[in-house]
């Protein structure tokens, strides 16, 4: 596994993809679509898949003494690694924006999605979205991109743009709890997240192997 990350990083890896990561410090900021950082994080993934191509990364790995669903695992690893680089810097700012600035005028009259537990497993879909409809989607090919970079882009945006509303409606309020207000349902729906992370990263891996496997390189 360590062998698979060393390779991703020293020879396929963008460096867009690590200067990206502190976007998910946009959890942050007021007034702006917390969730627009996650979608940032998923744009400097992209470059490094854009680079593979470009490198001929994937051909140079499947003639490595590699099993062809070693050359995919890589992939998702690395891809995890950054989602989950930038997903511990959206739960600080979370945790600072619900315990220290709590009472922050500036939050409390913010009108969009606060950062909360609610948000950061919103961001766990969209990773997750990222994970089986652009790298499954690449991997259906191995050379073919911008399609489900176009499909995923949409799908991460009607997920922010759903996140944003639901706390609109009446009942839905407590989506967008200050501070630890509704602490147990966040927590629920955090949980609920991650899981849908796993799910869709896991589902997506198992057909990456297999559409991999097929292809004719």
């Amino acid at each position: 596994m360590l062998k698979l990350l060393r390779k991703e990083f020293r020879l396929s890896a963008s460096i867009l993809s690590f200067l990206f990561i502190p976007f998910g410090l946009m959890f942050f900021l007021p007034g702006y679509p917390v969730l627009c950082g996650v979608f940032f994080v998923t744009l400097g993934l992209f470059q490094s898949f854009q680079n593979a191509r470009e490198t001929n990364d994937i051909l140079f790995s499947a003639l490595l003494p590699l099993a062809k669903r070693d050359v995919v695992k890589g992939k998702y690893l690395f891809v995890c690694f950054i989602e989950i680089c930038a997903l511990i810097l959206m739960g600080a700012a979370a945790a600072v924006r619900m315990t220290v600035l709590a009472d922050s005028e500036v939050y409390r009259s913010n009108a969009l999605m606060n950062a909360n537990f609610f948000a950061l497993g919103l961001a766990f879909v969209i990773f997750g979205l990222f994970n089986s409809v652009f790298v499954g989607g690449f991997f259906k090919t191995a050379y073919k991109f911008a399609g489900p970079f176009l499909t995923y882009i949409i799908s991460a945006f009607v997920t922010l743009g759903a996140g944003e509303a639901l706390h609109c409606f009446p009942g839905l309020e407590f989506l967008n709890a200050f501070g630890t207000d509704n602490i147990g349902i966040q927590l629920a729906l955090l949980a609920a997240g991650f899981l849908i992370y796993l799910l869709l990263t896991y589902i997506s891996f198992k057909k990456s192997c297999r559409y991999f496997e097929r292809i004719d390189l």
